[in-house]
């Protein structure tokens, strides 16, 4: 685990449950993509930025999830570095006490203020654009989560964050996190028509070819729908769909999965009563979803 593994000439990954990159330019000053989940994530990052005594000029985060930005803190505090990520994904960055909170919409109890869903505090000191200066590019992939995005090093080496899962995860987790389904099923068609030499997700082995892995993400998402609308042939509250979600792929459910999987499942449904699939019903003050 954080072994450092380089995949062309300047670009490389730390091996972690989520995946940082690093672009180390010839005066070798490093642009690092995410910082892992956690302090500890932050002391390996550095470490192999000492070994190689390799400069940590900037942190972009494609994203404000605390698996990506919880070294943040950390490497901050020891280097005069840039950190840079989308507006909104910025204020969540900030604020990380926001992500449980709207997970659990309302405040959130002691059990969900951990580091899984909470990172500490860092701050960006700007906003990313289309362009950074060394030759990256910024490629917007937003769904799952508010404004994600995906860097591709000056190599032609794509880091794409959460917008991909591989199938091992797909298959073991099954609802992954989507905060905006449209959206997400747009990324997925967005990232097969972008080229690049290499792709890395943030949970995935690196691929020269995408189309495996959207194809797996996009049926786990089409699944999911089909399973959602079929629950709702009668009349169902969240809670019920939600159980019987967790019941039909053999899930077991903690808190932190609870409010993981049930955001996900009110992100499907606002999905399907936007889409004119499900209709509102409310029966003895319970709010209730019906397909149409």
């Amino acid at each position: 685990m954080y072994e450092l593994v380089q995949v062309a000439k300047r670009t490389y990954y730390i091996e972690s449950p989520a995946k940082a990159g690093l672009y180390v330019d010839e005066n070798k000053n490093v642009t690092l993509i995410d910082t892992g989940s956690d302090k500890e994530a932050g002391r390996k990052i550095n470490q192999h930025l000492k070994a190689n005594e390799w400069t940590l000029k900037r942190i972009v985060n494609t994203h404000s999830h605390a698996d990506h930005v919880g070294g943040n803190a950390f490497l901050q505090q020891r280097a005069q570095a840039e950190l840079l990520t989308t507006e909104v994904e910025a204020v969540f960055t900030k604020f990380p006490h926001l992500e449980p909170s709207l997970l659990y919409g309302g405040f959130p109890p002691k059990p969900l203020r951990n580091k899984f869903l909470m990172a500490q505090p860092s701050v960006p000191t700007g906003v990313v654009g289309a362009d950074l200066d060394g030759g990256f590019e910024i490629i917007p992939l937003p769904g799952h989560y508010f404004d994600m995005i995906g860097v591709r090093t000056p190599d032609d080496v794509l880091f794409l964050g959460d917008c991909l899962s591989g199938a091992h995860i797909v298959e073991k987790y099954h609802v992954n996190f989507v905060y905006d389904v449209e959206q997400y099923l747009n990324t997925l068609d967005s990232v097969e028509s972008i080229n690049a030499k290499l792709y890395i997700p943030a949970h995935a082995s690196p691929v020269e070819n995408i189309l495996e892995l959207t194809t797996i993400n996009r049926e786990k998402v089409q699944g999911i729908i089909a399973l959602v609308c079929a629950l709702c042939q009668s009349p169902c509250s969240t809670e019920d769909i939600i159980k019987a979600v967790f019941d039909h792929f053999g899930l077991k459910m903690d808190f932190n999965q609870y409010v993981l999987v049930g955001s996900t499942l009110r992100s499907y449904l606002a999905y399907l009563l936007d889409k004119g699939c499900l209709e509102v019903i409310f029966e003895q003050n319970r709010l209730l979803f019906k397909a149409l």
